[in-house]
């Protein structure tokens, strides 16, 4: 353990153990359940039985409008910071909708809300020193949406930071590989909507756990504007903790990083 503490900084170390921490902490769901005083478990049972196919289609739907307004059309800008605050602003006026309006405002709320929080993950990317107008710096910032807790519906499913990765990185190398030989990348290929279907799994689950939350009756518009501000933050945590991580890979080199940060505490 001494031996790979040894070859890296104090600074870079303390770095890569905050990104650790924000992303292993625990699922939105916990977070939610604080909230909203009740387990987000128990709202699975409401909600109607065609819920999970309608839910899929949804998210899929929400990420790659998200895709196409946010991440496509960001400014490879050299900024130092990220406007955490106004983009936690704009999608809380968003979750107003979701408080009114329950599930049957997803398929409107959704996807503004959606696109807001890639815009703010873009924009924390860039902050890191990520070039975002780079195919891999876009993946990343889709990766961000598969990432951050336990499931609450399948116990089974990993969640760590790095078999998150795994699981996502055959798509990812696909993609790059269509980009090398093509020169082109566009929403619509084959290989996007692949790797589109594989994080739609991952945010699936946490929208699940969001839509319950909203649809509690006595949420309201306020409640579910305080609801969306939660999900973004989350979502902006795990962002700061991935391109951390990625910022450091490219310093000292991806296993090296990776053997680091699977060491126990």
């Amino acid at each position: 353990m001494n031996e790979l503490i040894n070859k890296i900084s104090e600074e870079d170390l303390q770095e890569l153990k905050k990104a650790k921490q924000l992303l292993e902490n625990p699922g939105i769901a916990i977070k939610l359940s604080n909230i909203i005083g009740n387990p987000i478990q128990k709202g699975l049972e409401v909600l109607p039985k065609n819920w999970n196919e309608k839910l899929s289609d949804i998210t899929k739907s929400s990420l790659l409008k998200a895709a196409d307004a946010a991440i496509f059309t960001i400014k490879d800008e050299n900024i130092n910071t990220s406007s955490n605050l106004m983009h936690k602003i704009a999608v809380g006026a968003t979750g107003t909708i979701g408080g009114l309006f329950g599930l049957t405002g997803l398929a409107v709320e959704l996807p503004l809300t959606t696109t807001i929080i890639l815009r703010s993950i873009a924009d924390i990317a860039r902050s890191h020193g990520e070039p975002v107008k780079e195919i891999d710096t876009k993946l990343a910032c889709l990766e961000v949406f598969a990432l951050g807790g336990n499931s609450i519906e399948d116990d089974n499913l990993e969640s760590s930071y790095y078999a998150t990765r795994t699981f996502l990185s055959n798509s990812i190398v696909q993609t790059n590989k269509f980009v090398a030989e093509h020169g082109v990348f566009h929403e619509g290929t084959t290989v996007f909507l692949n790797i589109i279907g594989k994080i739609a799994e991952r945010f699936g689950i946490q929208v699940t756990e969001k839509t319950i939350a909203q649809s509690v009756p006595v949420i309201g518009a306020a409640g579910g504007a305080l609801i969306n501000t939660l999900f973004i933050t989350h979502f902006q945590e795990m962002a700061t903790g991935h391109f951390t991580v990625r910022k450091l890979e490219r310093k000292y080199g991806k296993e090296f990083i990776k053997e680091l940060y699977n060491l126990k505490k």
